[in-house]
């Protein structure tokens, strides 16, 4: 098995360091938290400086996974691109366009497929890490014209070795996907943890269920949500303005009929939809990776919301969901 180098060992970049490990594969990391650091060495992790990762990293060919916050890739790139030029090369930071550009600019002959896994925790750091956070959870490797089959495969590899089901789609597709589904919800739980505490020390003591669920992704570290967030402005923007259009029909049903339902109905089919998707069947199907455009036939897999759970030989093996009528 290729062994996996990790650059940052937060939340994210520790479960990585963790289920790696788990799965018998030969792993270090690097951090540049020192408390990070003290807490993977004294569970008998190899933790040590970048240059000193990086340079054993292009020695015995390992795939180097980039888990740093967005502003700090720049940094690890330019590293990558001194020490491990030619390095397979994989991240599993939350907006993808940025690392890619990054990626061309700093470390062009590396081998690269961006990644990132749909898991995470309102708590950070080396201390909230574990192996098994990627556990069923789906894990976006980028299939994009320029990505090669080998570097994508690697990346799937990793991310099927840590116990994730890998969702192909392009760099543009991931990010306008997650502006819906995890950006714009980190903005509304902001703009609603901050009405109700606007509503004083009563609301506090009254909000229950649907307040706490509501806010609880506001609990992150805020500087990881403004790089996550402002990093995918432009996908961002789109889906604001769209939250936008959908509140001021809100408030001028309201203001004008009194109604609410065309609101609450389209927000309750919404999550019926969500929920279908989670609960629906899955058919099992094949990708021949010795086929003419195998990476044209993964994205259509993570289009149709399916995922690779495996590999033989040259065959990927993928599920698809089977909605009911």
């Amino acid at each position: 098995m290729r062994s996996v180098c990790v650059v940052g060992l937060g939340l994210i970049g520790g479960s990585v360091l963790r289920a790696a490990a788990a799965a018998g594969r030969d792993v270090w990391g690097t951090t540049g938290s020192t408390a990070d650091a003290q807490s993977a060495i004294a569970e008998g992790f190899t933790v040590v400086d970048v240059d000193t990762a990086l340079r054993r990293a292009a020695a015995e060919d390992a795939l180097v996974v980039i888990a740093v916050p967005l502003p700090a890739v720049d940094g690890v790139l330019r590293k990558v691109g001194d020490l491990a030029p030619e390095c397979l090369l994989t991240d599993v930071v939350s907006v993808k366009a940025p690392v890619a550009d990054a990626v061309a600019k700093y470390a062009p002959s590396a081998q690269f497929a961006g990644g990132h896994p749909m898991a995470g925790k309102s708590v950070s750091g080396w201390e909230a890490s574990a192996a098994t956070l990627f556990d069923d959870a789906a894990w976006v490797v980028t299939a994009d014209e320029e990505t090669s089959l080998f570097a994508w495969r690697e990346a799937a590899q990793l991310a099927l070795d840590c116990g994730a089901g890998v969702v192909p789609t392009t760099t543009q597709e991931h990010d306008a996907a997650v502006a819906r589904i995890s950006h714009l919800p980190h903005v509304m739980a902001a703009v609603l943890a901050a009405c109700g505490a606007d509503g004083g020390p009563l609301a506090m003591a009254l909000a229950a269920g649907s307040f706490s669920d509501g806010t609880r992704v506001a609990g992150s570290r805020p500087e990881l949500v403004l790089a996550m967030c402002e990093g995918n402005r432009p996908a961002l923007l789109d889906a604001v303005d769209d939250a936008l259009g959908r509140l001021g029909a809100a408030r001028g049903a309201l203001a004008s009929t009194g109604s609410l339902g065309a609101t609450v109905q389209s927000g309750h089919s919404g999550r019926v939809t969500f929920d279908s998707y989670r609960t629906a069947g899955r058919a099992q199907a094949m990708v021949d990776l010795a086929g003419e455009d195998p990476m044209e036939e993964l994205r259509l897999v993570g289009t149709r919301g399916g995922r690779v759970i495996g590999f033989d030989g040259d065959m990927a093996v993928v599920t698809l969901p089977v909605l009911s009528d």
